[in-house]
């Protein structure tokens, strides 16, 4: 049980990593690109634009855990909103305060864009991001709202002919991006989000080979598939780069990487979803700000990262860690509610 315990830790850990590989792609690399820094990038950070797909694969995992613990759709519905919304509300506020007293003027949304965000229906009507991270968090809902309907509408035996039909839709997406038809485009990139579908779907067949042993052919069959979709959906390097994701997760589910269960990186592991919230357009006003009063890049980096690092630091135990408490508590009594338990003479006397 210990073991196990640390597989899911090493994890966690992945997902601190993951958190911060895309805060150091945007904050030096994209950063440069799109204002330019007084140094040269280091090019291998690129490839953390790619660690959000090392977010969905964990997704995908944890989200079997979460099904299966979970009796009604409604408490599904309630259980993800509690555990997104509350940070990312606070995480909106936050960064549309930043941009408009720090910068960068070109991160800007309007009002009627930024109430849009609180819902994340703000992609679907055409509408910017208050924070350009924020189009992975619509594809993560997108898929959650999958997840209830599949799962408790027609029931985890017929999920296995689902998933062979999206990943098959999946890689014909890719295939045929640009000959997509006008009338196909919003189901088949947005709803479908054909290009990252095989990364939640390999995640959660992932966990049921942890969960319930070895899978029947026709599963690995269909793991292998989902895969190597990758392989298609994006350019190289960056395609090796996230097939080299999925060994890395599969090594930390097997218990090879338990190594990486520890203080330090669970801590990053802890605050990844806060950090991913609050990181891009503020480090760009902190960074914007220390070019301003004439200190070095790196000086600004390592600013813009401490300032990421202590809001997520305070929204993950000001914000996310109370919500969720105060969520489960209310699942407790509200379950305790409405389960009959026997009275204690009728159990002594059975």
């Amino acid at each position: 049980m210990a073991e196990s315990s640390q597989r899911l830790q090493a994890l966690d850990a992945l997902r601190g990593l993951a958190a911060c590989g895309v805060m150091l792609f945007h904050y030096i690399p994209y950063y440069d690109e799109l204002y330019g820094h007084d140094f040269e990038p280091w090019s291998p950070l690129w490839y953390g634009r790619y660690c959000v797909h090392l977010f969905y694969i964990l997704s995908g995992f944890v989200i079997f855990m979460t099904l299966e613990r979970t009796p009604t759709a409604g408490w599904f519905g309630l259980a993800r909103a509690f555990r997104l919304l509350p940070a990312l509300w606070v995480g909106i506020l936050l960064t549309s305060l930043s941009v408009h007293f720090l910068g960068p003027i070109d991160r800007g949304v309007t009002p009627v864009e930024t109430l849009w965000n609180f819902t994340l229906l703000h992609e679907y009507l055409g509408m910017h991001p208050v924070d350009g991270a924020y189009w992975s968090l619509v594809v993560e809902a997108t898929f959650y709202v999958w997840m209830a309907v599949l799962f408790f509408g027609l029931g985890r035996e017929r999920l296995r002919g689902v998933f062979w039909a999206w990943v098959i839709a999946s890689y014909a997406g890719v295939l045929f991006w640009k000959q997509i038809p006008d009338g196909l485009d919003f189901l088949v990139k947005d709803l479908l989000f054909v290009k990252y579908a095989p990364l939640f779907i390999s995640g959660m067949l992932l966990y049921r080979w942890h969960r319930h042993g070895k899978p029947p052919v026709s599963d690995r069959v269909l793991l292998m598939l989902a895969m190597a979709h990758c392989l298609f959906a994006y350019k190289a390097p960056f395609n090796g780069f996230v097939l080299g994701c999925y060994g890395i997760f599969i090594l930390a589910v097997t218990g090879y990487l338990n190594f990486l269960a520890n203080r330090v990186l669970l801590t990053l592991g802890s605050l990844s979803y806060a950090l991913y919230l609050v990181h891009q357009n503020i480090g760009y006003g902190i960074m914007d700000l220390a070019y301003d009063a004439g200190l070095p890049g790196p000086v600004g980096v390592a600013l813009a990262i401490a300032t990421a690092l202590t809001l997520a630091f305070a929204i993950h135990h000001g914000v996310e860690k109370p919500a969720l408490r105060w969520f489960r508590d209310y699942r407790r009594t509200a379950m305790a509610g409405t389960i009959r338990t026997p009275a204690p003479e009728q159990v002594s006397g059975r």
